[in-house]
């Protein structure tokens, strides 16, 4: 399994919505500018993101996004889920698992399923909050 552009993008998209949260609404065009994304990639990833009820849409002059729930709320693994599908690394396993003959007599099965199930642990006990605390102590390492 290798994560796509598109969810590497949402959750820097996610990540700086939440660090530069103030209450009022961000544009893209900075997102962009800060994250170093296309503007228009960004696009496509947010209208997923709003689609989904993870973020809301302001209109006007001074409008953007803002992230629907705290921080805390946001799992790294429903951000990839969203963007990517299942994360599981191959198709036998995992939410939309193949039916697969050879299921019952196959030992490699134990190796996707530990895989599968270590991937999940990790992207579904790190939150956007993590992140931002992350973020942060980056941010003292480098202050002078």
């Amino acid at each position: 399994m290798k994560i796509s552009t598109k969810g590497r993008y949402a959750l820097r998209l996610m990540l700086d919505l939440a660090v530069y949260n103030t209450g009022e609404p961000i544009s893209l065009k900075d997102v962009a500018r800060r994250q170093e994304i296309s503007e228009k990639y960004l696009e496509q990833i947010i209208s997923l993101l709003n689609k989904a009820g993870f973020v809301r849409s302001v209109r006007g002059a001074q409008g953007g996004y803002l992230l629907t729930k705290d921080p805390g709320e946001y799992t790294v693994g429903a951000i990839l889920r969203l963007t990517e599908g299942d994360l599981a690394p191959v198709s036998c396993v995992g939410a939309g698992s193949s039916v697969c003959e050879r299921k019952d007599s196959c030992v490699t099965l134990r190796i996707w399923e530990k895989i599968n199930d270590a991937i999940n642990g990790v992207v579904d006990h790190i939150t956007l909050a993590d992140m931002v605390g992350w973020q942060e102590q980056q941010a003292d390492q480098y202050s002078i």
